[in-house]
């Protein structure tokens, strides 16, 4: 069994998001990458099913060279190999169509990927990758089992859960409770320096779509201690100032 792990380089959670060239990129200075939590949840759930020689787990990344300190961690944490796409990833279109390319030239039993990446929070990858390959594309899954031949996976829905089975090869991206995030151990983290990292370069594909301009909240404004029997004040704030009713 082999599994294609997606990985992306994200800001740290606790990162102060700055932009730069007049609001339309984002300001990498200072900041401290990880691996996208969601992504992790995935390669944990691979290395999982791949435990006791049953297969083997290779992460890729459409990034430039300073993300490989983070594809280093992916590998720490138990991948056997890594790949990455020395691209900046500038929008899910061309990053999926990179992912897709490099899958259809090597055989892969299933890919996954996290249900999100925390600093766009597009959900559009796996979609894309799926579609880019004609394969079965599985979203915000909550449990995968594979039996070497088919899928058996829950989604969450309105009320419930949805059980699916998939036979051939797919995609699944993964949301909390498909497993429980890896700590690489010392073991893990020397052997990471020698596993195989390829960088293959980028395929042409058209650009279809451009970030014009990045914006952050406003700040926030003082509080307002309305009492509760000024009913009638606090709907005409909420009318006439927040204009929220």
């Amino acid at each position: 069994m082999k599994i294609l792990v997606c990985i992306s380089n994200v800001p740290d959670t606790t990162t102060k998001i700055t932009f730069t060239n007049d609001n339309t990129q984002f300001n990498t200075s200072g900041v401290q990458f990880i691996v996208n939590p969601y992504d992790e949840i995935a390669l944990s759930r691979a290395i999982e099913l791949c435990e006791g020689g049953k297969g083997t787990v290779t992460v890729i990344n459409v990034g430039e060279n300073t993300t490989e300190p983070t594809i280093r961690k992916a590998l720490a944490i138990g991948a056997d190999d890594a790949v990455r796409i020395n691209a900046a990833p500038r929008d899910a279109y061309f990053t999926a169509y990179q992912i897709a390319e490099y899958a259809k030239s090597n055989e892969f039993d299933m890919i996954l990927c996290g249900r999100e990446s925390i600093d766009y929070n597009g959900s559009q990858v796996a979609a894309m990758v799926g579609e880019f390959l004609d394969i079965p594309s599985i979203s915000i899954i909550k449990k995968l089992d594979y039996d070497g031949s088919t899928a058996t996976i829950e989604r969450e829905i309105e009320g419930g859960k949805e059980v699916i089975t998939v036979s051939g090869k797919f995609i699944a991206s993964c949301a909390e409770g498909t497993a429980e995030p890896k700590i690489p151990n010392m073991r893990g983290i020397m052997s990471a320096r020698t596993k195989p990292l390829l960088v293959v370069e980028a395929k042409e594909v058209e650009q279809l779509s451009k970030i014009q301009q990045f914006e952050t909240p406003p700040p926030r404004g003082t509080v307002k201690l309305v009492p509760a029997e000024e009913t009638a004040r606090l709907i005409d704030l909420l009318h006439q100032e927040a204009k929220v009713i």
